[in-house]
């Protein structure tokens, strides 16, 4: 299994990049936002557990989050790898990541970061939101609070990752088909 953590603060191109790579390496992507919506959707235990700290304006705790992802990723043991798109984002959940792919053989293969600059990334960012529909597409403000909250949750899982000798930053600057051959060579360098 080919794992692959896809990082990049909101507007990078996370979601452009994994429906890419998803294609052309046959992965299974798997999206916190997602598994979170389909669990609370659902009404599936989990979703229940993550509710009632939702409702309360808490954070769903790491544990909770990472049983939802072994959820998801226990439905594909027929797939080549999975792309993570939002998850690990602390810690943590990187640590009980690896200990749960060990126990199924596999491990994480790269973390690729698509990095642009914070300026560009709100206009795109403002930019969608007048398409989207998304609230916090459209509040630079929201946005800014969205950023500094990478910065401080998400930025040191680069640390963690660089000292297993994994990750991998690429530029999220430039056409899709230009990113979308940087984030390649990557894999295809693995």
């Amino acid at each position: 299994m080919t794992n692959i953590v896809l990082f990049g603060k909101p507007g990078a191109g996370k979601g452009t990049q994994a429906e890419f790579l998803k294609k052309k390496y046959k992965l299974t992507h798997i999206s916190t936002g997602d598994v979170f919506r389909y669990n609370l959707k659902n009404d599936t235990e989990l979703g229940k557990q993550a509710r009632v700290y939702m409702d309360a304006g808490d954070l769903v705790p790491d544990e909770l989050t990472t049983k939802m992802l072994i959820d998801e990723v226990n439905k594909h043991p027929e797939t080549n790898g999975i792309l993570f798109d939002g998850y690990p984002r602390t810690i943590s959940q990187a640590e009980a990541l690896d200990a749960f792919l060990a126990t199924i053989g596999s491990k994480v293969a790269a973390t690729i970061a698509l990095e642009a600059d914070d300026e560009i990334l709100i206009q795109r960012l403002l930019e969608r939101g007048k398409t989207s529909g998304r609230i916090d597409d459209q509040d630079e403000e929201k946005i800014r609070n969205r950023y500094q909250e990478y910065n401080e949750k998400t930025a040191p899982l680069m640390e963690y990752y660089q000292g297993q000798g994994k990750f991998h930053s690429v530029s999220g600057i430039g056409s899709i088909a230009e990113i979308t051959e940087r984030v390649s060579k990557v894999i295809d360098n693995l």
